[in-house]
């Protein structure tokens, strides 16, 4: 078993991703080269994979191209990882824009899916995707959301899911004399529970929460707004509207369990908090799949269950990526892109890709297949996960503006919750800065 690709690769992506979109921008207006205009299903095609993935990954997928070219034997599969690291891919599409070296497929963050849109290179496979055999609403709803960025066009597969969920330490809670979490929790059963956990003389804390100011503080406040009815932007997504009445609500619970429980270990690193979970100095994190390797390999005695809920609304927060699929103006290289995407993400598929691999199904079909129930054992909680899915509703923006609209909510929530400022004086600062950043 491998350790998953973290997500906190992911999140720091982000900040990578402003700094390419000035370049996407400028390269969209040149076109391709021309190729076959009508398809010929006989005809010797060559597409180039792009996978932003490196050792036993990228081996797994290397042998799914064989198996698909074994199938299509007309067809070439030009696989490669496309860049020393995941995170530099972004790079490498605007450069390749640039001069038309471009892949056909390639491996993408769900937050660069606004900007690769925008380069005007990105296949529109709206309509094949209607198609009842690829069953695309089988794929959870965060995911479809971020392969169709603002709403329109659908510009590729999903790649990889995750979510967040309540992992507890039964540690922490039997030391306490505290009853272990369930999948009914609302957030007053998880603030009563954090204040019993926490313990000065032994430097105990009930909770973990990051106060970097990062993507990471950000997106773990957004199921907190999103359970009280509210949204990050207005409809036309011009306007951030976090500092709603729900927004106030969600950021005075994290504000009153810092402040006055002082049961939140606030977390000015990022990866400070989880290590103090899997050592037994931290009762409850919310985290993901990402985590479960490590607190296997510390021999952690942990739990999982779905994130505490408001009125029965137990909804969480997924990080999609992508596999986005690029025109070069071919009809042969278009379709079997697309032909290679829709195998892949297949149920039968997929076990051998992301199952294997230890991370979450991207279709329920999967749940109870041997692959995955043998990931369950060695990766308890799982399966808890893979189900938690459907509670992932929403998808982050893929806004251009996304990147400051983060910095700027989560700067706000880290300095309410190290009590500097109140709830709703601090949001409303933060959404003038987001919208600006926005455009509106």
């Amino acid at each position: 078993m491998s350790p998953q690709r973290s997500h906190r690769n992911r999140l720091a992506a982000l900040t990578a991703a402003i700094a390419v979109v000035v370049s996407l921008s400028v390269t969209a207006c040149s076109g391709g080269s021309a190729g076959a205009t009508t398809f010929d299903p006989e005809a010797k095609t060559t597409i180039t994979w792009w996978t932003g993935q490196a050792d036993q990954a990228e081996t797994i997928l290397e042998g799914l191209a064989k198996d698909f070219e074994k199938l299509h034997p007309n067809v070439t599969v030009d696989i490669s990882s496309g860049a020393p690291s995941t995170d530099e891919l972004l790079q490498k599409l605007s450069a390749g824009f640039a001069g038309n070296t471009y892949p056909d497929i390639s491996y993408a963050y769900g937050s660069w899916a606004s900007e690769l849109q925008g380069s005007k290179r990105t296949l529109d496979i709206t309509d094949q995707v209607k198609d009842p055999d690829v069953k695309w609403d089988e794929f959870p709803a965060a995911a479809r959301q971020t392969a169709q960025p603002g709403g329109g066009t659908t510009i590729g597969f999903p790649a990889v899911v995750d979510n967040l969920t309540l992992i507890y330490n039964k540690t922490v809670f039997d030391a306490a004399g505290v009853d272990y979490p369930t999948a009914d929790w609302t957030w007053d059963d998880f603030r009563a529970a954090a204040k019993k956990l926490t313990d000065p003389s032994t430097n105990t804390y009930g909770y973990g929460y990051s106060v970097s100011g990062s993507e990471e503080t950000t997106w773990q406040f957004w199921p907190h707004l999103w359970q009280n009815g509210g949204e990050i932007l207005s409809d036309d997504q011009k306007t951030a509207t976090f500092d709603s009445d729900a927004g106030v609500t969600s950021l005075t619970l994290l504000r009153d369990m810092a402040v006055d429980d002082k049961s939140i270990y606030l977390d000015q690193t990022d990866t400070k908090a989880a290590q103090l979970f899997a050592s037994d100095r931290i009762g409850m994190i919310t985290s993901g799949p990402w985590t479960l390797y490590d607190l296997q390999t510390a021999k952690t005695s942990y739990g999982v269950v779905p994130l505490p809920g408001t009125d029965g609304n137990h909804e969480s927060v997924s990080g999609p990526d992508l596999w986005v699929l690029f025109d070069h103006k071919d009809a042969n290289r278009e379709h079997w892109a697309y032909e290679l995407t829709k195998w892949l993400t297949s149920a039968e598929q997929d076990i051998k890709w992301n199952v294997a691999y230890g991370n979450l199904p991207l279709r329920p079909s999967e749940a109870q297949s041997p692959e995955f129930l043998a990931q369950v054992e060695a990766l308890p909680g799982l399966d808890v996960m893979a189900a938690n899915m459907v509670n992932s509703k929403h998808s982050r923006p893929t806004v251009k503006g996304y990147v400051k609209l983060s910095e700027a909510i989560g700067s706000a929530i880290s300095e309410v919750m190290q009590g500097q400022g109140d709830p709703a004086d601090a949001l409303t600062q933060a959404a003038a800065t987001a919208t600006q950043a926005l455009g509106g």
